[in-house]
């Protein structure tokens, strides 16, 4: 990979976001204040023909010459994908001697406790891959077990011998000490030159082998599939003459260079969605739940006061991964989500999807199974004459074909009973999203109707509503780019990475200062990885500094935000104490602390985005057109206002249609809607029901 170097702050920034039914870029351009977006139909067999075609129609539309472009950030799920498909690269793993069922065994728990022939997780590697070794360190990082040339030799040649692609290494208690493990993996790309070769530790230096040996699995396994992908997007992107640096979505909602994701492709799994809930904290919109919703499926999020929640501990193909991302939790079916009749006869909604190829079947491409699109075209939310501005009509009549056809033999072509199908398929689908939306609060202890929604994606404005009538939301935020909304989130991405060694001490003056070392090298290292991916971000790059920390006996630590200038005992006793006290009601103040992981993480600010362009409003906006709808099981005739023609002050009544050339914004019945002097649109609920803010 040769894109490295410096993104020019003034020039235009790309942000790219490949989806499974479309590739959405968007062009900053903050010299004209312009924000450009585009809508490409993606190519699965091979994401960067997409890219390029797309990038070609953004230029074109943004009037930009290719070295006017500064920087390119791209978001993907290619990744993703290949570990929930199982069509990654054939690795092999490298393990102490004792520990080849690591993968096997996990954490001897039953996929679902309360179902006897539930099937285990096909784990990254069989385990005919797995070579045992020596090399052993101990729970302080003292040597048990070095490696010897010999051994190593016959190591590599069982390698050789597997014909793996790639290959992984996991030491016992190699987070202790990183190098003794990369000097393993070192031995092996001597003697394997053509291999490439992952250490764990070097990856992730946390505690827990089981998960620590698939966060090297999950990187070993993609690699080879990552590092191709990115050959063929950097040569399609030459070939239009951009030589801007190209940057690569992380799963912390921050980006890296194109080299660095290449060597560490497991940190960009969840590139495309941290990226929009990222855009989306950055609205001023207070405690907020974003709901992306796509061609396949339907994510949410939350952030408070601008910073998104993360998590070190998610899920991704039925399996742990401990690396810090956006939380972002999958609740349903997406535009493309597939509507069919179960063998009992019960309507249901996805998981299958049509994909961007055929497609639902109102694409005129060959489809013809009914989509979560074709009932939006059914039941009149989308005008098939203006998707995608114009450029893809649609075709109303395959939907209503499609639609019948799953309502019953006799109903084959009947027009009412599509509308039944559509408006049903329509509950069905916002029912499962608002089950899993109040559960994934609830476990946090939140009330989804204190937060506000913000819906991106090609879907998620026009279901909106829905969802939020659902739960009890009576406030919406639909952000000018909503349909490329992810798209740019990459745009504006920081650089961001984040470092961790875990300690497992107990805290006292020893420990603390063992701390203090640790975290001076991780800043170190930090902001040596800073200059490499862009020498002016080394220069206004933050860093901030937190450790895992629990009293003696209990299972698992908290995080605790700490002071660089205070890390004494004192300090970090007292930090550890009081976010206790503010999440649990106490503090034991007698109880021994202990040390787990020191963690530290790295930001170098993009340059800000300009702000859209918005003129002032009439106040009362005129509608363009009337339509007929189906909302709630009744047909409404409702205003059609365009978004383009919107200003600052603007409002009015539902039920309305606002609609925009990627996307269309629902307002029901009992709602209203506004526009900000950002240009984003208001919809709140003005009927008062499951409104939180109504006085007694």
């Amino acid at each position: 990979m040769t894109s490295t170097g410096t993104a020019s702050a003034t020039g235009a920034r790309i942000g790219i976001d490949v989806g499974g039914t479309f590739t959405d870029l968007v062009a900053s351009v903050p010299d004209r204040g312009l924000v450009v977006h585009h809508k490409e139909p993606s190519t699965p067999a091979d994401p960067s023909l997409a890219v390029a075609d797309g990038l070609a129609a953004l230029l074109a539309r943004a009037d930009l010459r290719p070295d006017e472009v500064s920087g390119l950030v791209h978001g993907t799920t290619i990744g993703l994908n290949a570990v929930i498909q199982r069509r990654g690269a054939r690795i092999a793993l490298v393990v102490t001697e004792g520990y080849r069922d690591i993968l096997e065994i996990g954490r001897s728990r039953m996929p679902s406790s309360f179902d006897l022939y539930a099937g285990k997780e096909e784990p990254l590697v069989p385990r005919n891959l797995i070579v045992e070794i020596s090399a052993r360190l101990g729970p302080r990082g003292e040597p048990v077990a070095q490696p010897y040339a010999a051994e190593l030799d016959r190591v590599a040649a069982r390698l050789r011998a597997t014909g793996a692609d790639a290959a992984a290494v996991v030491i016992l208690h190699g987070y202790t000490d990183p190098a003794f493990e990369e000097g393993v993996a070192a031995g092996l790309r001597e003697r394997l030159p053509a291999l490439p070769v992952t250490a764990s530790a070097t990856v992730w230096p946390e505690v827990r082998e089981y998960e620590r040996a698939l966060v090297a699995c999950m990187n070993a396994y993609i690699q080879p599939l990552m590092r191709d992908y990115f050959a063929r997007l950097e040569s399609r992107v030459r070939g239009l003459g951009l030589s801007a640096p190209i940057f690569i979505s992380a799963s912390n909602g921050g980006s890296m260079s194109l080299r660095s994701a290449a060597e560490r492709p497991v940190e960009t799994v969840l590139s495309g969605p941290a990226a929009g809930v990222a855009a989306a904290a950055r609205l001023g919109a207070g405690a907020i739940v974003t709901f992306d919703m796509g061609g396949t499926s339907s994510d949410i999020a939350v952030s408070v006061d601008g910073s998104p929640e993360l998590a070190t501990h998610t899920t991704v193909g039925g399996l742990p991964l401990i690396v810090p991302v956006v939380a972002v939790h999958a609740i349903g079916a997406g535009g493309g989500s597939v509507v069919w009749v179960d063998g009992p006869g019960v309507l249901k909604v996805g998981p299958g999807s049509a994909g961007a190829d055929p497609g639902p079947a109102a694409y005129g491409r060959g489809g013809d199974r009914p989509t979560v699109t074709d009932c939006y075209l059914a039941t009149g939310l989308i005008d098939p004459r203006t998707f995608l501005g114009g450029r893809m009509p649609l075709d109303a009549g395959a939907s209503l074909k499609a639609l019948s056809g799953i309502a019953g033999p006799d109903a084959a072509g009947d027009d009412l009973a599509a509308y039944r199908v559509a408006a049903s398929a329509l509950r069905v689908a916002t029912a499962g999203m608002a089950t899993e939306l109040q559960k994934i609060m609830a476990q946090r202890g939140l009330d989804p109707r204190r937060f506000a929604l913000v819906p991106f994606g090609g879907a998620g404005p026009t279901h909106a509503a829905m969802l939020a009538e659902e739960v009890g939301i009576a406030h919406i935020v639909v952000p000018p780019t909503a349909a490329t909304f992810c798209a740019l989130g990459a745009a504006g991405a920081d650089l961001r990475r984040d470092f961790a060694r875990s300690l497992r001490l107990p805290l006292d003056a020893a420990s603390a200062t063992r701390l203090a070392g640790v975290l001076a090298e991780l800043s170190a290292r930090a902001r040596e990885w800073l200059a490499e991916q862009d020498g002016e971000a080394r220069l206004r790059g933050r860093l901030s500094f937190a450790a895992d920390l629990r009293y003696s006996g209990q299972a698992y630590e908290l995080r605790v935000a700490l002071d660089p200038d205070r890390l004494d005992v004192e300090a970090v006793s007292e930090a550890f104490h009081a976010e206790h006290e503010r999440l649990y009601g106490f503090r034991d103040q007698s109880a021994t602390i202990e040390l787990g992981t020191a963690r530290l993480g790295v930001v170098g600010p993009a340059a800000e985005l300009p702000p859209a362009a918005v003129p002032p409003g009439a106040g009362a906006p005129r509608p363009t057109a009337r339509r007929r709808v189906l909302l709630a099981g009744a047909w409404h005739d409702a205003h059609v206002h365009l978004r383009a023609s919107l200003g600052v002050g603007d409002a009015f009544d539902g039920p309305a249609i606002v609609e925009q050339d990627d996307t269309t914004v629902v307002v029901p019945p009992g709602w209203s809607a506004d526009v900000d002097e950002a240009g984003n649109l208001h919809l709140r609920r003005t009927d008062g029901a499951h409104n939180p803010r109504r006085k007694a």
